[in-house]
C-alpha cells in the first residue's frame, strides 16, 4: 500500500551543473567542466508555471552555481510574479548586475556556503584561489543592499576553523548561520556508491528536485532515484506517479519515523535534525535534511523535528 500523498510544498530547481569552484565535497559533482544540461529557459519557465498550478509557494534555485545560468534573473522574476518565496543558493563569487537586481526583489533571499575565516582554509575546500575574498566581499555587498541571507558552514576537513567562520559571519551581521557535516554523496562519498540509509527519509514528502537534464528525484541527494522527467511528463503527473509512490514506500520502510502520522505540522521538513540542507526560514521553505547517522555531534539542532512553526 502506498503512503499518503501530501500536497507539494517545495521544489529544488537545480538549473545547472556548471560551477566556477571545485568543492571537494560537492554532492552534485559540479565543476568548471559542468554545463547547464538540456533544460532550456523555456523548459524552466514551464516548470515554474506547473509548480504554481500545484500550489507550490517555496522554491530554491541551486546548482552547480545558479548565478552562472544566464536565465536566473528571468526565473526569479517569473517565480516572483506568482508570489513564491525564492532562495538562491550560491557561492557568491560570481554575481552579475542583473542578478543583484533580481535578488533585491520582495520574497527573494540568498544562501551561501562559507568554510573558514581564513582564505587558506576556505580555499582548501573550494579548490579555487580567490574564492574566500570573493564570497566575503559579496556577502558584505548583499548586506549593504538589504538582501536577506543565511550562511551554511559545512565541516569538510580538519583544521578548517568552522567555529571561527561562524563567529565571523555573525559579526558581519548574518543572523542565520547553520552548520552541517559532509553528506556522503557525489564527491563527498570519496568514490563510494550512494547509500540509501544516508538519506534523511523525508525525500519526496511534499518536496522534490528537478535536475538540469529534466530528471525529477525525491531530493537533490537521492539523484539515483529517478521518479520522472519533465521532458515527458508534467510535474503533477510525476508527483502522483507510481514511481514516486514506490519511492516514498521504500523510504518509509527504511525510515519508519517519517511515516505521515509521525510528521510535525510544519512541512516540508526532514527528520531527525534540522541542519542546513537548504533552504531554511524557520519552517518555510524549511527543506532541511538532517543526516540520519548522527545526533547532536554534527553541530546541528538535535534529533527532534522542529515544532516552532
Amino acid at each position: 500500500m502506498f503512503p499518503a500523498q501530501l500536497p507539494l510544498r517545495f521544489a529544488w530547481l537545480e538549473i545547472t551543473g556548471l560551477c566556477n569552484l571545485n568543492c571537494r565535497h560537492c554532492y552534485a559533482e559540479s565543476s568548471p567542466q559542468g554545463d547547464h544540461g538540456d533544460m532550456t529557459e523555456t523548459d524552466w519557465i514551464r516548470v515554474i508555471d506547473q509548480l504554481d498550478e500545484m500550489g507550490v509557494r517555496d522554491i530554491q534555485f541551486i546548482g552547480g552555481e545558479p548565478t552562472l545560468h544566464p536565465g536566473l534573473s528571468r526565473f526569479i522574476r517569473h517565480a516572483g510574479k506568482y508570489g513564491m518565496r525564492i532562495e538562491v543558493f550560491s557561492n557568491m563569487t560570481h554575481i552579475k548586475p542583473e542578478v543583484w537586481d533580481a535578488l533585491q526583489l520582495p520574497g527573494v533571499r540568498l544562501a551561501f556556503s562559507y568554510y573558514s575565516d581564513e582564505a587558506s582554509g576556505h580555499e582548501a575546500v573550494t579548490g579555487t584561489r580567490g574564492s574566500h575574498v570573493g564570497t566575503r566581499t559579496n556577502v558584505q555587498r548583499a548586506r549593504e543592499l538589504g538582501i536577506e541571507m543565511r550562511g551554511s558552514i559545512i565541516d569538510v576537513r580538519e583544521g578548517q576553523r568552522g567555529q571561527q567562520a561562524e563567529k565571523e559571519l555573525l559579526r558581519l551581521g548574518i543572523r542565520d548561520v547553520r552548520t552541517d557535516r559532509i553528506r556522503p554523496f557525489g564527491r563527498g562519498a570519496d568514490g563510494k556508491p550512494p547509500r540509501f540509509e544516508e538519506l534523511c527519509g523525508m525525500c519526496g514528502r511534499a518536496k522534490f528536485a528537478v535536475l538540469p537534464d529534466g530528471r525529477v528525484t525525491p531530493c537533490v541527494f537521492s539523484r539515483w532515484m529517478e521518479i520522472g522527467n519533465v521532458h515527458r511528463q508534467t510535474l503533477a503527473e510525476i508527483y502522483s506517479s507510481e514511481a514516486m509512490n514506490a519511492a516514498r514506500s521504500d523510504l518509509e520502510r527504511e525510515f519508519p519515523h517519517t511515516a505521515p502520522h509521525m510528521a510535525p505540522t510544519c512541512l516540508p521538513e526532514c527528520n531527525p535534525s534540522f541542519d542546513s540542507c537548504s533552504p531554511q526560514t524557520v519552517c518555510a521553505p524549511d527543506a532541511a535534511c538532517g543526516p540520519t547517522g548522527s545526533g547532536d555531534d554534527d553541530g546541528g539542532s538535535g534529533s527532534l523535528p522542529r515544532t516552532d512553526c
